[in-house]
């Protein structure tokens, strides 16, 4: 099983450890071996586990206690545990959540006392579905792009544009949408927009799918009107507010790379240890030692980049974009090279549809590009360190 000794690390508190073993416990109840394994209907399947993390109040993490959730700001290390812990059994239950999260987060961290009170609670319980609608088709790393226009219409806006490759597209209950409004060139000239999914200008014009089967979508507006107090606060600042909201959770996509990769070095030991050739097992040859030490080492060097991104951020850290674009490169990219060398040491069984390699091989390909692909993290640390940030 995977080593749970970092939760002793004083990055972490007693409650986190507590958090731990009862996500763990969840997941271990809801998901078992076959967590990976999925039947047909995804959106069907995403609701459920979302009725199932809301009953075990594991949703509620996903805000702040104020409206009804479990601590009182979004804390940083609590969201990369419970992503950590539920990535390791089933892909899709840690996208579910990171999506209640995600999906909300702006309005958390930057909404107005109605917005939250309208949304907030909702999502702890579950009840509503959050999605966060940055990317477009020619907007996707370089946010300051991005064309969906909102112009103003006497009491509100009126929205046009797409957005594409958009979590939980076609399922979600409401969007947070980031349209140009205008008021200065590129990134000063964005706002952010509650839209509701029902809004009869909004529309979901494709379903996208994708190698780990995701609710993924894109959406059309067209002539679609939002009220005033849709605008999440100051018209201008939706750029900051989606980077202050990447900046909370990048880490925990790292997080999520870390539950694959520690899933990956435990298959990959029972593959070892139990595999019999030339007179022993896979584990006695000096080459599968190597691979393993690496996985090992990788994993907690990843873990340390991670949790130390998240208690920089619980402790007040205004921004820890350096510490988050850190933890995302480095737990991504070595969680890839872990499954493959999982995939490796299972042979044959490794490419075969159904094993757990498989189904992690195609669950940690996109970590590497969504919330800032890896080349884009690189130029953020640069940027950062050659800035003296």
């Amino acid at each position: 099983m995977a080593d749970h000794s970092f939760l002793d690390w004083p990055f972490l508190s007693e409650a986190h450890h507590d958090l731990a073993g009862h996500v763990r416990g969840f997941a271990e109840e809801s998901f078992g071996s076959g967590g990976f394994l999925h039947h047909g209907d995804i959106d069907a399947e995403c609701r459920d586990i979302l009725a199932g993390l809301a009953d075990a109040g594991i949703t509620r993490y996903a805000v702040p206690v104020a409206y009804g959730g479990a601590t009182e700001t979004l804390d940083v290390r609590s969201l990369c545990l419970v992503r950590e812990h539920l990535a390791y059994r089933s892909g899709l239950a840690d996208f579910v959540f990171a999506m209640q999260g995600l999906g909300s987060g702006t309005i958390s961290l930057f909404g107005s006392d109605a917005q939250k009170s309208a949304y907030l609670p909702d999502v702890a319980a579950g009840k509503k579905i959050a999605a966060f609608a940055l990317t477009e088709p020619d907007a996707g790393s370089d946010v300051s792009a991005l064309a969906l226009s909102a112009q103003r219409d006497g009491d509100g806006f009126v929205l046009n544009g797409e957005k594409t490759f958009i979590s939980n597209g076609g399922i979600a209950d409401f969007y947070v949408v980031f349209a140009r409004t205008g008021e200065a060139p590129g990134a000063r000239g964005i706002s952010a927009f509650i839209v509701d999914a029902d809004n009869p200008g909004l529309k979901t014009a494709e379903r996208i799918e994708t190698i780990a089967p995701h609710p993924l979508a894109r959406l059309a507006f067209t002539d679609c009107h939002v009220d005033e107090d849709a605008l999440i606060g100051e018209a201008g600042s939706g750029f900051k507010y989606a980077m202050s909201t990447l900046d909370v959770f990048r880490s925990t996509v790292a997080a999520a790379a870390l539950g694959f990769a520690r899933r990956a070095l435990d298959e990959a030991l029972g593959r070892a240890q139990s595999r019999q050739l030339f007179g022993g097992t896979l584990s006695d040859l000096q080459g599968v030692q190597s691979q393993l030490a690496d996985m090992a080492l990788n994993i907690d060097a990843s873990a340390l980049l991670i949790y130390r991104a998240a208690w920089a951020k619980d402790s007040g850290a205004p921004r820890v974009t350096r510490e988050a674009a850190m933890a995302k490169l480095f737990s991504t990219e070595t969680a890839q090279t872990a499954i493959d060398t999982a995939v490796q040491i299972f042979g044959g069984l490794g490419v075969t549809k159904g094993s757990v390699p498989e189904a992690l091989y195609r669950e940690i390909r996109a970590l590497r590009i969504y919330e800032g692909a890896s080349e884009v993290q690189k130029l953020v640390i640069a940027k950062q360190i050659l800035g003296g940030g």
